[in-house]
């Protein structure tokens, strides 16, 4: 099998991306970019994000979460910490993060330190979840190898019945983790694959470095 691919090409052209138009913290400006992705007319789901972790087989792997909340300090988001995910975090805390917002031809990319949020923010945003979602979260061993869809099915309809007018709890294995940014790029698309990176890197003194990289 065999498909060439050479001559798939976009022109970007859209915006740019300046020093002079940079705060001082990047957190403001992903907020800015973040607004702006939301506002749109985009239907795209503009908290999907890619995480990377290194496995505890040795490789990088990826794949998408949702962002549900950031602030000065970081990103966070939920997830089980007994999943492939979770056990690499365990093991190797730096991960990176990157959105991809093609409708304004931007990319983000955040490298930091993942860290387990406090167990009382952890049972308030699982509340939050719709009851499925929270029984799903009890039904599925995330990463393990099952027989077949049939026996997932068996457990969730099992603990539909358990859980029937009751309060689901949150597993002791299911929450959040923030990571905390040590470096933020933004990649702005440009004509002639001249684009746009800005990188903001965290100093000693926790103020952040602000440098241009080549395209």
């Amino acid at each position: 099998m065999s498909k060439d691919l050479s001559n798939h090409r976009k022109t970007y052209n859209k915006q740019e991306l300046l020093e002079n138009n940079c705060p001082e913290n990047p957190m403001e400006l992903f907020q800015q970019w973040f607004y702006e992705i939301e506002e749109s007319d985009s239907s795209e789901e503009s908290n999907a994000m890619t995480i990377s972790t290194v496995g505890l087989d040795g490789f990088p792997k990826n794949r998408v979460v949702l962002l549900k909340k950031f602030s000065w300090e970081g990103f966070i988001f939920y997830t089980n910490y007994n999943s492939e995910k979770g056990k690499a975090i365990a093991d190797n805390n730096n991960i990176c993060l990157s959105f991809f917002w093609h409708t304004l031809e931007r990319q983000v990319i955040i490298k930091g330190k993942a860290e387990k949020i406090a167990e009382n923010l952890s049972d308030g945003y699982f509340e939050s979840r719709p009851d499925g979602s929270k029984l799903g979260a009890l039904a599925s061993n995330q990463s393990e190898v099952v027989k077949s869809k049939e026996e997932l099915d068996k457990t969730l309809a099992s603990l539909e019945k358990k859980y029937r007018d009751k309060e689901i709890p949150r597993p002791k294995h299911w929450g959040g983790y923030i990571v905390k940014p040590i470096s933020i790029e933004f990649w702005q698309g440009r004509p002639n694959r001249m684009h746009d990176r800005i990188r903001y890197v965290l100093q000693e003194n926790f103020e952040w470095k602000i440098e241009r990289l080549a395209p």
